[in-house]
């Protein structure tokens, strides 16, 4: 086991420099962010001062050696725009989508596997028929699309919830359901898939034959050996609902890490866009390595696979 978690870690960092360095380079090529810190009248003699200051003349090799030296420490250093510890800024926005995306995960997860579950169990009845219809429809329909129907219908309609903002938890309803909408409809296809194939081997077959309860056929023989299948979405999910919280908190005006990345975007604040993008990929990483932990724990036959 510690050999294939230290493989899985090994890769994990290679992937962490890839994106930090691939974030570094596209920041370069977005544009000069002195230009937009100075009124539209300054010089270029002010435009190259604020360069030197900001250490933006050095070679993008010094640059790029700086930067990894401060990102190994956790220090990007300060906002251009804020003035303010680019970290401290980002981890106080990065609570809310934490918030949004655990939220929307949690009820993802609790709706898609029992009912892809029982999907597999009544395959090609009439249930199976209908929640596979709504699976697709919610892996099809935009995520701002889905949020502005449940604007329309639970807030400007019904006067149910509020349309915007972060507070109460009657705030984190809409938000949550928007976002975790893709993830539940494709939990829900993907563990009736893995399902159906486990359902349809020899030793299932065999422990109906020996007169076991369906309940126990089920959860004890067939729901563990599809786990990895949904352990796997499950792990994926994750990554998918932190990027696709951009669009959600930009609909309902939720102040997360992605809003104020985009904003970050649009004013070339390198500091505060290089730890915001790194600090997510770093979570995402962190709960893959879970997941490869929990292939470990599932199936043993995993740990010898290099």
């Amino acid at each position: 086991m510690a050999q294939y978690l230290l493989r899985r870690f090994g890769r994990a960092v290679i992937a962490l420099w890839g994106v930090s360095t691939i974030v570094f380079i596209v920041m370069r090529l977005s544009g000069d962010p002195a230009v937009l810190l100075l009124p539209q009248e300054a010089s270029r003699e002010d435009v190259l001062r604020l360069r030197q200051d900001l250490g933006l003349d050095d070679p993008l090799l010094v640059q790029y050696g700086r930067f990894l030296g401060h990102a190994v420490t956790g220090n990007f250093g300060e906002s251009l725009r804020h003035k303010e510890p680019a970290m401290h800024l980002v981890c106080d926005h990065l609570w809310a989508t934490l918030e949004l995306a655990l939220a929307a995960f949690g009820i993802a997860a609790l709706v898609a596997v029992p009912i892809g579950i029982l999907a597999a169990v009544r395959a090609n009845r009439l249930y199976d028929h209908l929640v596979m219809s709504l699976a697709l429809i919610g892996q099809s329909a935009p995520t701002f699309w889905i949020g502005l129907m449940l604007m329309l219908g639970f807030g400007l309609g019904l006067h149910w919830l509020p349309i915007g903002g972060r507070g109460t938890l009657r705030h984190l309803v809409m938000p949550a359901l928007t976002l975790g909408a893709f993830a539940m409809a494709s939990m829900a296809r993907l563990t009736r898939s893995a399902m159906l194939e486990v359902l349809g081997e020899d030793y299932i077959r065999t422990a109906r034959a020996k007169g076991l309860s369906t309940y126990r056929v089920i959860a004890i023989h067939a729901l563990r050996n599809a786990l990895v299948t949904v352990v796997t979405v499950i792990g994926l999910q994750v990554g998918v609902l932190l990027g696709g919280a951009i669009l959600t908190e930009t609909v309902f005006a939720w102040p997360g890490v992605g809003k104020w990345l985009v904003e970050a975007i649009n004013r070339r604040d390198y500091p505060t866009l290089q730890g915001g993008v790194l600090l997510v990929a770093t979570l995402v990483i962190v709960v893959n390595l879970l997941v490869d932990l929990a292939y470990g724990l599932l199936d043993p036959r995993i740990r010898h696979v290099k």
